[in-house]
């Protein structure tokens, strides 16, 4: 396994044995201290490994994102749609509907207007 940091062991080594510890602890002692830094420690590669794994999930958010924007572009579309059908359909409920009045209150003047000129006609004719 490569190390994930430089340690300079024979140095370790040699200011331990200088501090008063035996060759045979100081050696014991620098081998630990290399395999906990190695464990414990990233190296470049794990990194890389977590970058690729961020650029990874990035792209995947984006990709939906963009599935969520088209998504949402296409209901409200839908909905504008239904919207204008809605209104013109209820553009055109109104136009039936006022000439249905129309066409009632043209009939209901007629009648009036008969019944009036018959009444002016009999008004006259008694008199």
């Amino acid at each position: 396994m490569a190390e994930a940091i430089a340690f300079d062991t024979h140095r370790f080594v040699k200011r331990l044995t200088e501090s008063g510890f035996t060759e045979k602890q100081a050696e014991t002692l620098a081998e630990e201290h290399v395999a906990l830094l190695n464990a414990n420690l990233a190296t470049k590669a794990d990194v890389a490994k977590v970058e690729a794994g961020i650029e990874a999930l990035r792209q995947e958010t984006r990709a939906g994102i963009d599935a969520l924007r088209q998504e949402t572009k296409a209901d409200i579309d839908a909905l504008r749609q239904e919207t204008r059908a809605g209104i013109d359909a209820l553009r055109h409920e109104t136009s039936a509907a006022i000439e249905a009045v129309k066409a009632e209150l043209v009939k209901w003047l007629f009648g009036a207007l008969i019944a009036q000129g018959g009444l002016i006609v009999a008004l006259v004719k008694l008199l």
